[in-house]
């Protein structure tokens, strides 16, 4: 048996964990998926935005002590992630110091060195897999442009946005100032581009298999959620996977 619970950042995210992920994630052998805003689940102000990493910590920490053969991951942007101060998240500050390659790891191994801590001796690290989403939701979009401004009822845009994503290498490289990261650049050519309904209907418009194939981060994340399944995770106690 193998349960998932991602924790995502916003409402457009949930949709997506829900609406697609799943879907396919239940292919793989999962018998449940389902996805929880970050930080305090029963304060869901549909807003979305990052919470203080204090605030996800916990919350992380209570699903998996409360559930003892579930498996957890993350789908917060890298973007705008707090870098100091109370609400700081851990190793986003010195990632901004190293490569792009390097930048989403530093903040993943820092959050999973926390977790493991805080779990203590005898705790599966197979069972937490953070993911930071390089730069934001917006970046995914951009995997495929002519889905992108369809699934947003605007195909006169796919051009200009295609000019964009062919300036990176990948989606997931589109920048992270706030001038040039990716929402801003969408709304600078989408007037009233609102995240929750245009960003859903254009990622189930766009689908997985082209976010699989443009973005290598997002592609390594998909892969080892779906070996997930068939690595036995055991529940203390009775000895069965």
């Amino acid at each position: 048996m193998s349960r998932l619970l991602i924790h995502v950042e916003g409402e457009t995210e949930e949709t997506f964990v829900n609406e697609l992920l799943s879907r396919h994630l239940y292919e793989q052998g999962y018998t449940k998926v389902s996805a929880r805003l970050v930080g305090n689940a029963r304060q869901r102000d549909r807003r979305g935005g990052i919470r203080a990493w204090s605030a996800v910590r916990k919350d992380i920490l209570n699903h998996l002590k409360e559930d003892p053969i579930c498996l957890s991951t993350t789908m917060v942007d890298y973007y705008a992630l707090p870098k100091t101060g109370d609400k700081a998240w851990p190793g986003r500050d010195a990632a901004g110091m190293v490569p792009f390659a390097q930048k989403a790891a530093a903040v993943e191994d820092a959050l999973l060195e926390e977790i493991c801590q805080e779990m203590g001796v005898g705790f599966d690290v197979r069972r937490f897999l953070p993911f930071v989403m390089m730069h934001e939701f917006e970046g995914l979009l951009f995997s495929d442009c002519e889905g992108f401004s369809r699934g947003i009822g605007l195909p006169e845009l796919a051009d200009e946005f295609q000019t964009i994503r062919d300036q990176f290498s990948s989606p997931e490289e589109i920048n992270d100032s706030p001038v040039t990261a990716p929402s801003k650049r969408v709304k600078r050519l989408v007037q009233g581009y609102e995240k929750p309904l245009m960003g859903t209907l254009a990622i189930l418009e766009i689908g997985l298999d082209a976010i699989r194939n443009e973005c290598p981060h997002f592609r390594e994340w998909l892969a080892r959620l779906e070996s997930w399944p068939m690595q036995g995770i055991v529940c203390p106690g009775n000895g069965l996977n």
